[in-house]
């Protein structure tokens, strides 16, 4: 199959967040199949180094205007790998910005023409190219309409007659909300702009765009496909996401093991793999010494990498802080988010010094020495589409103990429920409650010699993207027989 990404993100070129690591492997991993030929598309922001990434220019002035606003672009490619192409969009009024949403924390206000710009500059560029995709995998809002493009403007298109869309969801919570005069350029036919297209409470919503036009959906766990359908997680969308529940699919996210294994991490100072755990022990000790903890093998470490927000369960940490303090465990937390709850972390970390440590801010080398050094590691979030540092916990042998939503319900099995496969613990609310008797449950069973149990379970675990790729190749297969009704060669 030709198979075209389209992300706003793409590792190593320019990342805000998980969407770009996803974009990068994701490709990395189906060029790696072979029998296909993979192609990614993304803006060409002011922070992507041209000499650094061998850029060249291919097309001086694609012509990608909506009828009331004539626009050109520039085309760049690149090479990810051998066989692997980017292309990068080129229009400097749009991209050549400081960031790639947002400014100081605020979005940009014309993001609407940014990024339908986009979308329209990515068909253009296959045409030029002619690199006739059958399968055109878009990444989250920004690249929404791409769906909606090919069911409006290009669908007499001979070109795009057996172009196929897969449409990933990320974060349901991020969806490009506009007011209608934001997209009145894009001219649309008038019923994309009704309650069953694009028309969202009053606003033009461009995420609903490729929820309702493309072939197949899916988003990055099977446990959140579930929940986005419901009222709790849709964020207003449940509705037609249960319309097209037939079409929705959830495959969760791999992780790069060349940078997260213990056997491998350059970041840590002593490697350690399932046969050998003497190196987890001496990590331990350096997390200890570099965060202020009481030097002590025996009292279990648990670690936190997040956001400090409450959608990310901090809140329900603070508010049992002092009882987990007075259990025989030590603490460490890096991250940096919502300022109330960054205070109460910093002024904890006086009131518990030897027993808690905390950095806020974000420091990978920090992270990936956590991971080696903590006993367990606690995600106790209130939702989470995939989640990785759970994952990267099984590979360092660091027992997750979590919340049964999302990606955490789908890659975490409870011990006590199933003593043979169980490599954490879950709790079902988002209760500081259920949270502290599932920590006590853990640190019971680090007392216990089931404990390398649960550790080996976890460190034999494959989250590899080899095997995700596999399954998106099976998508990419259903959303082309769903638009042309014939088989696809995968």
């Amino acid at each position: 199959m030709n198979i075209l990404i389209v992300s706003s993100e793409v590792v190593p070129f320019a990342k805000t967040g998980g969407l770009a690591d996803v974009a990068g492997a994701l490709s990395k991993a189906i060029n790696k199949l072979g029998n296909h030929r993979v192609a990614v598309v993304m803006p060409k922001y002011k922070m992507i180094d041209e000499k650094k990434f061998n850029l060249k220019v291919i097309n001086k002035s694609l012509n990608i205007g909506f009828d009331s606003k004539k626009t050109s672009a520039r085309v760049f490619c690149g090479e990810m790998e051998k066989g692997l192409l980017v292309y990068f969009i080129d229009i400097p009024e749009y991209y050549a910005r400081e960031g790639l949403y947002q400014k100081e924390s605020q979005d940009y206000s014309d993001n609407a023409e940014r990024f339908a710009h986009f979308t329209k500059a990515a068909l253009e560029a296959c045409k030029t190219l002619n690199f006739k995709p059958d399968i055109i995998h878009c990444h989250d809002w920004q690249a929404a309409l791409v769906p909606v493009l090919l069911k409006g403007f290009y669908k007499q298109d001979s070109f795009f007659k057996n172009t196929a869309t897969v449409f990933t969801i990320h974060n349901i919570g991020y969806q490009g909300n506009f007011p209608p005069e934001k997209v009145s350029f894009i001219k649309f036919p008038d019923d994309f702009y009704t309650m069953s297209g694009l028309e969202f409470y009053g606003s033009i919503n461009f995420l609903k765009g490729g929820l309702v036009f493309s072939e197949i959906i899916n988003t990055v766990s099977k446990k959140y496909s579930q929940e986005i359908q419901t009222p709790e997680y849709g964020c207003g969308l449940d509705g037609v996401l249960k319309e097209r529940s037939n079409d929705l699919y959830g495959i969760i996210n791999g992780i790069d093991y060349e940078e997260w294994s213990p056997e491998k991490d350059k970041l840590i100072k002593h490697n350690f793999d399932k046969d050998d755990l003497k190196g987890k022990a001496f990590c331990k000790k350096e997390l200890q010494k570099e965060l202020g903890l009481r030097q002590d093998m025996k009292v279990p470490v648990i670690g936190v990498i997040s956001r400090i927000a409450a959608q990310k369960g901090l809140d329900l940490i603070a508010e049992v802080f002092d009882s987990m303090m007075k259990m025989d465990l030590q603490f460490v937390l890096l991250g940096s988010g919502e300022k109330e709850l960054e205070d109460f972390f910093k002024k904890a970390s006086e009131r518990y010094n030897g027993k808690f440590g905390v950095k806020v801010g974000f420091d990978n080398g920090l992270a990936h020495r956590i991971e080696a050094g903590a006993d367990m590691f606690l995600m106790p979030s209130r939702y989470e589409p995939c989640g990785l540092n759970q994952i990267y916990s099984l590979s360092y042998g660091t027992v997750p103990v979590v919340r049964a939503t999302g990606g955490l319900d789908d890659t975490i099995t409870d011990f006590e429920e199933d003593k043979e496969n169980g490599n954490g613990f879950k709790f079902a609310e988002a209760s500081a409650q259920q949270m502290l008797e599932r920590i006590k449950i853990a640190l019971r069973y680090y007392n216990s010699k089931e404990w390398m149990k649960i550790v080996g379970n976890g460190m034999k675990a494959d989250f590899s993207w080899d095997a995700s790729a596999i399954k998106y190749v099976e998508l990419y297969g259903l959303a082309v027989r769903k638009k042309t009704g014939k088989g696809a060669a995968v």
